[in-house]
């Protein structure tokens, strides 16, 4: 029995292994972001776009770029920066997004080139101090406005860079905006109460190390109820069923995870799952 345990442990440690490493270099976190992109153009157009085109490179490669900047940054100023084992990957997978994000800027227009170059200065600020603040803070150290910041990151890189890449006009689609920060930051939430610790010791005051974690987890209930009504009310505006279908399957899922992850916090369930309801959602948009 121990040897057939063994076995069976033996034969998925490379899976295991090669998930990791999507985790943690942040693979999985650009898969979701441009699955996101790809969901938002279905909404907008009613149609499923190609896979690849230059947005859906212009965001996996900032994606894979900005997320592993600041572990080089750490690995460079010899502090810890995630797993050692997948310190090579970090710098394979941020040249690997600057080339893929290059290739994605290629014939953008001038609206979408000013865009991505204000979201890229308050997305690295977000990781590293390049701003010009006292002490040399980043914008993830104000705990106040941390939340606002990465939340409003991902929303304009999956909803509204798409709108303007298919020269749409943004005020047409104020739910489908709204929607995608409302669940973009439930999940932000869910991460703060992960990283309570951490930044209660720098100092950085997040929703849940202002209102506790009993008070987040009610504001993430009270959020979820608010996606839910968000999207009835896109129902009417737009009364395709399978738009509400894939909206209650991901409050559902959203509910679930965080039952999960109360009970198992560890990183790997929340870079899986909790960046995942990202992806179902996607998924789910893109095959109603």
């Amino acid at each position: 029995m121990f040897s057939t345990a063994h076995h069976y442990f033996c034969s998925v440690k490379p899976l295991i292994r090669f998930i990791d490493l999507l985790l943690y270099t942040s693979v999985f976190a650009a898969l979701c972001a441009t699955a996101l992109c790809m969901a938002t153009e279905r909404l907008i157009s009613n149609t499923t776009p190609m896979v690849v085109n230059s947005l859906h490179l212009l965001v996996l490669g900032s994606t894979l770029a900005v997320y592993n900047t600041p572990r080089i940054a750490k690995m460079l100023s010899r502090k810890q920066a995630g797993k050692r084992e997948y310190h090579n990957w970090y710098i394979f997978f941020f040249c690997v997004g600057i080339i893929i994000a290059g290739t994605g800027l290629y014939r953008q227009t001038t609206t979408m080139l000013i865009a991505c170059c204000m979201l890229g200065i308050v997305a690295f600020s977000y990781f590293l101090p390049v701003l010009p603040f006292k002490n040399r803070k980043r914008l993830r150290d104000f705990g106040g406005i941390k939340i606002i910041v990465l939340t409003g990151v991902w929303t304009v890189a999956t909803s509204i860079l798409p709108i303007l890449y298919w020269q749409k006009n943004i005020a047409d689609y104020p739910l489908e905006i709204t929607i995608r920060f409302v669940l973009v930051f439930i999940l932000c939430v869910l991460f703060d109460l992960r990283d309570m610790q951490p930044d209660l010791k720098s100092s950085i005051y997040t929703i849940p190390n202002k209102v506790g974690i009993e008070n987040s987890y009610r504001l993430i209930y009270a959020t979820l109820v608010l996606f839910v009504i968000l999207s009835v009310l896109q129902y009417f505006r737009h009364p395709v069923s399978g738009r509400l279908v894939s909206a209650a399957i991901t409050a559902a899922a959203t509910w679930l995870v965080t039952q999960y992850v109360k009970k198992q916090p560890g990183d790997r369930v929340y870079l899986l799952l909790v960046d995942g309801v990202m992806l179902l959602y996607a998924l789910l948009v893109l095959l109603y």
